[in-house]
Parts: C-alpha cells; sequence; structure tokens
C-alpha cells in the first residue's frame, strides 16, 4: 500500500437515493473517497467544513440546486473542480453551467466509466500543473501564474477558474502559433463534441475580457482551425 498516495475526496450531491449510492460505491470501489449529499444545502454546508478534490453536483436538486451550490462554491474556492449530471441535455443549461464556472458535465444517464475517465481527466490535469511545465507566463503587461491560476498586473490580480487556466496555458503554449480547436478541445474537455465546443467559445471571450486592458494582446479566431494568441512576447519562468 503506498502511504504517499492519499484518497482523492469527491463531494456528490445527488438527490436520487440509488444513483446516489451507486454511484458512491463506483467511486469508491475505483479508489477514490466519495461522501454523498441528498440537496445542495448539506453539500454546502459539507464543502465548508472538509477538503474536496472535485465536486460532482446534480443539477435539479431540492433546497438548493446544482447552479445555486456551484456557484456558492465559486465564491469561496475559484478552483475546485466541478462536474454537473444533469438529466437536461439543453444548450442553455449548459452553457449556464459553464458561465457559473464548471469544469465538465455529465447527461444522465451516463456509464460510470465515462465519468471516472473525466474525473481521472481533470484531476490529472489539475495536478499536472504542479510539475515540470512552465508555470509563469509574461504576457505583455500581465503575469500568468498557471500552478496559483492567478492572472496579474502591477496593481491587482484576478484569479482563473480551472478550465480559464488551461485554456490560457494552452493559447501561451502556443504564442503567436494556432492552437487548434480539435487539439484544445480533446486535451482540456475530453471530446470535441458540440457542447463542449460551444464552451470553449464561452471561455474564449472570458479571457478576451480579461486580457482587454493590453491592446498589444490579442486572441484572434482562425476559421476552421482554431484561435491564435497575438502578444508581443512571452518568457517562460522556472
Amino acid at each position: 500500500m503506498n502511504i504517499m498516495e492519499e484518497k482523492l475526496k469527491i463531494l456528490l450531491c445527488e438527490d436520487d437515493e440509488n444513483l446516489g449510492t451507486l454511484t458512491r460505491e463506483y467511486l469508491e470501489d475505483k479508489g477514490f473517497k466519495a461522501e454523498l449529499f441528498a440537496d445542495g444545502e448539506a453539500g454546502y454546508k459539507a464543502f465548508l467544513k472538509g477538503k474536496y478534490d472535485i465536486c460532482l453536483l446534480d443539477v435539479m436538486m431540492p433546497k438548493k440546486d446544482g447552479y445555486q451550490l456551484a456557484q456558492e462554491i465559486r465564491a469561496v474556492n475559484s478552483d475546485v473542480p466541478i462536474i454537473f449530471l444533469t438529466a437536461k441535455a439543453l444548450k442553455e443549461d449548459i452553457l449556464e453551467g459553464f458561465k457559473i464556472g464548471a469544469d465538465d458535465y455529465i447527461t444522465k444517464p451516463f456509464s460510470m466509466e465515462e465519468l471516472v475517465m473525466r474525473i481521472e481527466a481533470i484531476l490529472r490535469r489539475v495536478k499536472g500543473k504542479k510539475g515540470k511545465e512552465v508555470t509563469v507566463y509574461k504576457i505583455g503587461k500581465f503575469t500568468f501564474d498557471t500552478q496559483r491560476q492567478v492572472l496579474f498586473t502591477d496593481d491587482r490580480s484576478e484569479n482563473l477558474t480551472t478550465k480559464e487556466s488551461e485554456l490560457l496555458s494552452l493559447l501561451c503554449a502556443h504564442l503567436n502559433e494556432i492552437l487548434e480547436r480539435n487539439f484544445a478541445l480533446k486535451t482540456i474537455w475530453i471530446d470535441d463534441n458540440y457542447f463542449n465546443a460551444r464552451s470553449m467559445d464561452v471561455y474564449i471571450t472570458k479571457l478576451r475580457k480579461k486580457l482587454k486592458e493590453d491592446p498589444s494582446i490579442e486572441i484572434i479566431n482562425i476559421h476552421g482551425k482554431g484561435y491564435k494568441l497575438i502578444a508581443p512576447e512571452v518568457e517562460p519562468e522556472e
């Protein structure tokens, strides 16, 4: 047994008792520590008390729905990954989730294997930041710390969500080159389906707003290919 490897802790909020129990048992079987709560209020109280590596939130829940819960979690923690479990596959609902700061969504009924694959992909990316890759980029007047997920200038700093940070990291790594749309989707969102592509557009718009105070920086659309971050320089720092 590896003492170094602590079990990753999952906050699971799901009001369907059968699905919740099944999901919790499956996740525990896969080596996670999952704690199940049947409504958003109980889930929020638990989040404030405990330290969780990732949150799985059902959208439709009593007392507090998944969107409200996610907003409250984001208010106290801007970077814990959030996955929505949703019975709705409506575009508007999914985009609403991404605007709040969700990292992914999975539509019910879902396969447990796919859920675990998505959890592992997100956690791998979050953990991957602790290492060998470039951790700080200079983009025009901004400094972007990928590890802390913070974008700052001389006089202010702004926390980024996990998705914003991952997308900006990819853009910085491909500075003044085309970042292929499909590559970005598969790296960050796992697959390049319509909803994920729309979600990426939402995040590109958010990043443009965050970078707009430096006119020398631009994220442009390359039709049919992807995006390009145009900036005078990016100096990697160790």
